[in-house]
């Protein structure tokens, strides 16, 4: 069946530009209005973009390779924070100023939990995922389910039911405080403030994701790992080690989520057993919106997703945002189902 088309653009792509400019304007007049509120919630939005975009970033690599929905994806993140938080805690950090002890510790524990989760996740690959890749696609589909159910359960007996506490390492402080313009000496309610978790957020996730499109572009391994999301069969012949392409990916996308759940736990303070419910939730509705299978798109997603949230909470209300944002899905799927930057195949 063919779309319609309008003026060069199918009808389904006219209505999606159409929505997003309905968006933009609403926007606009908000920006307008209030314009101190307006970049206050950009400011966390971009944060909160950022944290999703790490971990699009590993739901779309896995798919684009063996185009599987790891669901487990958002616990790895989870249990990233609760790794995070225990060797945070074997040191006597400061929560009450940025010192040296605390950059040291951030400098080992960081890359030490990146490291850890890959190995976690190349190990639920091995066991959970390897043995089921020439089964019907449904069989690692609900083996994905439940493995997360799996580390969702191992949290939960690891420290129970409760939020858990993770150290303040990136604390406020005057030096690290900043307010742009509205003349705040009159009115503080006209400040946007900037704080330097905001900026170690963005600055972080845009190293991390820096780095992954070096490697995927310009690295033996990146190149077999693209390779192999294109014709998995072909590479074979051509002598790449499907199994060891795979199992790097799965490590790739988890020293993303171990990354990211370190920063959310520095960011927010606070982690839960099932944080990686809501959040897989959305940064796989990120990846959709970006464009499933591609990693430029995923980040994107994630940043959009991210702002859509806050803006959400700020201008409708929170009980709202995951309506919206689940009704973003939706509304992809039905105009565009390849996404911001997916490419349309023609039908064979």
């Amino acid at each position: 069946m063919r779309t319609a088309r309008l003026g060069g653009l199918g009808v389904a792509d006219l209505g999606f530009y159409i929505l997003c400019a309905i968006a933009v304007v609403l926007l606009a007049i908000q920006a307008i209005s209030s314009p101190a509120d307006f970049l206050q919630i950009l400011v966390f939005g971009l944060a909160d973009g950022a944290i999703y975009a790490l971990i699009a970033l590993g739901y779309t690599m896995v798919y684009g390779i063996i185009e599987l929905i790891n669901f487990a994806h958002g616990d790895v993140f989870t249990l990233g924070a609760y790794v995070a938080t225990t060797l945070i805690g074997f040191f006597a950090v400061s929560e009450d100023a940025f010192t040296t002890l605390n950059l040291v510790v951030l400098l080992l524990v960081f890359p030490a939990v990146m490291l850890i989760m890959g190995g976690i996740n190349v190990t639920i690959e091995r066991i959970a995922y390897r043995p089921l890749r020439n089964a019907p696609r449904l069989a690692p589909l609900i083996t994905a389910i439940g493995m997360s159910f799996v580390l969702e359960g191992f949290m939960f007996l690891w420290h129970g039911p409760a939020t858990v506490h993770v150290p303040n390492l990136l604390p406020h402080g005057p030096g690290f405080e900043g307010y742009l313009g509205f003349d705040c000496a009159v009115n503080s309610n006209n400040c946007v403030f900037i704080g330097f978790k905001d900026v170690f957020v963005l600055v972080a996730a845009a190293i991390l994701v820096t780095l992954l499109a070096l490697f995927i572009n310009r690295s033996k391994l990146g190149k077999a790992m693209r390779a192999t999301a294109q014709d998995r069969d072909a590479s074979q012949l051509m002598g790449i080690n499907i199994n060891r392409t795979i199992a790097a990916t799965f490590f790739i996308g988890a020293l993303l989520a171990g990354a990211g759940g370190m920063i959310w736990g520095l960011y927010f303070n606070t982690v839960s057993y099932n944080l990686g419910f809501r959040t897989g939730l959305i940064a796989f509705t990120s990846a959709v919106f970006g464009g499933i299978g591609n990693i430029p798109g995923a980040a994107l997603g994630g940043m959009v997703i991210g702002l859509v949230a806050a803006f959400s909470d700020g201008y409708i209300g929170s009980k709202w945002t995951q309506v919206v944002i689940f009704g973003i899905l939706i509304g992809v799927l039905v105009f565009r189902p390849t996404g911001l930057l997916g490419m349309r195949v023609p039908e064979k």
